[in-house]
């Protein structure tokens, strides 16, 4: 099992696919976005992967971006395929994300989860996420 940053050199027909897999398991009704888009230079997107036998069973994406109160990252779009829950895949993606966060001396990383999904509760307290005193608003298009 290895985990890597997808960067957009390695992209191919096979992990695009494999993504939208992915992509499809979190979130079935939503339309995916171009992988070649996300990846592209000026969108400060790392998308993390963890592969295994030459299959990617799990993805996490963190973007950064810098403002007044300094520089952050945000967790979106953690998913591990559905055969291999339990055995390490998200902490393994949410640790290199973490790396990656200090390397770029990030201030704080958020990211959002349902009150559902007790499995990811518990992978991002046991990994130093503490939950925030705040509400998250969204406007839709």
């Amino acid at each position: 099992m290895k985990t890597a940053i997808l960067d957009k050199n390695d992209l191919n027909i096979d992990n695009k696919e494999q993504v939208s897999e992915l992509f499809r398991q979190l979130s079935p009704n939503k339309i995916q976005l171009d992988l070649e888009e996300i990846l592209n230079e000026k969108n400060q997107i790392t998308v993390a992967y963890c592969e295994d036998n030459n299959k990617i069973i799990g993805i996490a994406l963190m973007c950064t971006y810098k403002v007044i109160s300094g520089n952050k990252g945000w967790i979106e779009d953690v998913v591990v395929d559905s055969t291999s829950r339990g055995k390490g895949v998200g902490r393994k993606l949410i640790n290199l994300l973490v790396q990656v966060g200090e390397e770029k001396e990030l201030s704080e990383i958020l990211l959002f989860t349902e009150d559902h999904r007790l499995a990811a509760i518990n992978l991002y307290s046991s990994v130093g996420f503490k939950l925030k005193d705040s509400k998250i608003y969204c406007k839709k298009k």
